[in-house]
Parts: structure tokens; sequence; C-alpha cells
């Protein structure tokens, strides 16, 4: 009689454990990518007031520290120096007239030879082609590029980059405004 009680809570138990529903450890989801900010609905400038190394570029100072250009003849873009919290102590965010900005080092300055620039108004911006660079009324320049929806942000605290809008990054052929639908 004891074995058929103890084989009855046995099963009970049994039953139990299987019904209850596991636990995951899966990774946690990545933080999302960091979002540019819209340059292009800040007030454009002159680039006239702007021109540096025989109208070749279009130049800004950002941050302290810190030259901003437009390349006129190749279509690149870019921001070098004391760039804040940078990957690996990087000096140079730079990008061109397609794919994703990135991050480099050089011994120096590669647009010291601008000379003296001028910075951008708060909440203004230079373009030239499908690039834009603009200031926020904290200082912070960003820069995108609007034939790829990519570009980086360079501000008192963090410098990052962005790569392409999930609306236009379509990866496996789907459609980012209806997951189940193909793209």
């Amino acid at each position: 009689m004891l074995s058929r009680i103890l084989i009855g809570l046995m099963s009970v138990a049994g039953a139990a454990a299987i019904g209850v529903p596991g636990t995951a450890f899966a990774d946690p989801e990545p933080a999302p990518a960091p979002v540019l900010p819209n340059v292009n609905a800040y007030k454009p400038v002159s680039p006239v007031d702007y021109t540096a190394m025989g109208g070749n570029w279009y130049a800004f100072a950002g941050p302290p520290g810190v030259v901003c250009v437009l390349d006129r003849q190749n279509a690149s873009y870019g921001c070098s120096g004391a760039l804040p919290g940078a990957p690996n102590g990087a000096n140079l965010v730079s990008g061109g007239p397609s794919g994703e900005p990135g991050f480099s080092s050089s011994g120096a300055s590669l647009y010291a030879s601008a000379g003296d620039v001028k910075p951008l108004p708060p909440n203004s911006r230079l373009s030239f082609r499908d690039i834009s660079c603009g200031v926020d009324g904290g200082g912070v320049v960003a820069c995108v590029n609007s034939h790829d929806q990519v570009g980086f942000v360079v501000g008192p605290a963090a410098t990052f980059t962005s790569g392409p809008s999930p609306m236009l990054d379509r990866p496996k052929n789907s459609n980012p405004l209806f997951p189940s639908f193909p793209g």
C-alpha cells in the first residue's frame, strides 16, 4: 500500500515538473543602434563662408579641437581631432559618397590644413550633394549621407557611426514595414 502511495506521489511530482514551462537563458537583445539626427531640418548656411583649401573643401569647427570637412573633390566628409568616446582612441571619423563611415587614427590632424575655421551657428548645416553636416543647439556635430542614410555624430560625451536605416537595409529580402511579408 505504501509503495502505491509513493508511486502515485512520484507520478504527480513528475507530471508537475513536466507541465512547468522552462526558463530560457538567452543572450539579451542588443541595444538599438543610435539614431542620427535629421540635420536636413537645420537651417542651411552659405557654404561660401566656410570655403577652405582653395575652394575644394567646406570646413567648420566642431567640438573643441575638432575640424570637420566636406570635400568637394571626392564627396568625402569627416571630422578630425580629439573625438570624445571614439573607439580605440581614434582621431578621425570619415565617410565617402557611399557606405558607412569609419574610424581611424593618424599622427596628425588630417584637416589641420584647412587653417582657422569658424563654427557653424547652432541648428544650422552645410551641404554638398548628398552629404549634410550640422550642429545642434548643444554643439553636437552630425554628418549624414542621405543617399545611404548613414553618418556619424561627434559630441562632447560620445562619438559614434550609424549604418543604414532599417528602412533601407533589407537583409534576407525582408520587408521592414511588414516583417511577415517578403521584400
